[in-house]
């Protein structure tokens, strides 16, 4: 096996330190020294488009995805949406963007170059604030989860007010899904101070086992999206 090759190396005003590292056939991000993803296991961000487009009847047209990754997710969707829809990605790293069309492209397929993608540089707390229409699907992997922000800035998104920003970005049987390395209790309490109907995935790293998962929280205002009663 050979050694870790840095491939590119990005900052933030804030100090952050980012960095494409290759071995072999894996490619790694690297946020503060963390790893932030890989193409070493995509099962449960493939998930996270599959599962939601499917509670959607393949319908959904108008589609954001909150953080890029290595556009695993972002392929999903558009091997299942309409020719007719429109992605929308919103990614906070610029550089990010630039990998996945250079050294990372060619894992996704070059999803970017898919003419109903559309890439925003930016926060997608910001971009949900400021939108004066809505989306039929919302799916959010910008950190490992509510309780593992990569960035503290990210902390509203999950809180009470930054949960009603999404509500309201919406359409009445649209759908949004947040990723999550880990199941969180004070999460599902928080999605259930909202008036939608949620329910929590459990995927398995490797199909077929149980002691390793990845978590999708779904969350709608149709109750037949999410084949699911109201949660206490």
């Amino acid at each position: 096996m050979t050694s870790w090759t840095t491939l590119a190396r990005a900052g933030t005003a804030s100090g952050d330190d980012i960095f494409l590292r290759q071995r072999d056939e894996l490619f790694e991000i690297r946020y503060n020294g963390i790893e932030l993803m890989s193409n070493l296991n995509h099962q449960s961000e493939d998930q996270l488009a599959l599962r939601s487009m499917r509670r959607m009847n393949f319908a959904a047209r108008r589609i954001l995805i909150g953080g890029l990754g290595l556009s695993f997710t972002l392929r999903a969707v558009l091997d299942l949406a309409a020719p007719d829809a429109e992605v929308t990605v919103c990614e906070l790293i610029p550089e990010i963007v630039d990998w996945n069309r250079g050294p990372l492209a060619h894992l996704a397929d070059h999803a970017l170059d898919d003419p109903r993608t559309r890439v925003l540089i930016g926060d997608v707390q910001a971009h949900l604030a400021e939108i004066t229409t809505d989306y039929d699907l919302i799916l959010l992997d910008t950190d490992n989860g509510p309780d593992f922000l990569v960035r503290t800035e990210n902390t509203g998104l999950y809180q009470d007010c930054g949960l009603g920003v999404v509500a309201r970005s919406l359409t009445p049987a649209g759908v949004v899904a947040f990723w999550s390395a880990t199941a969180s209790r004070e999460f599902e309490g928080r999605l259930s101070r909202q008036p939608w109907f949620w329910l929590r995935d459990d995927i398995p790293l490797v199909p077929g086992r149980v002691d390793a998962m990845h978590h999708i929280y779904s969350c709608s205002f149709s109750a037949a999206a999410l084949g699911q009663r109201k949660a206490a």
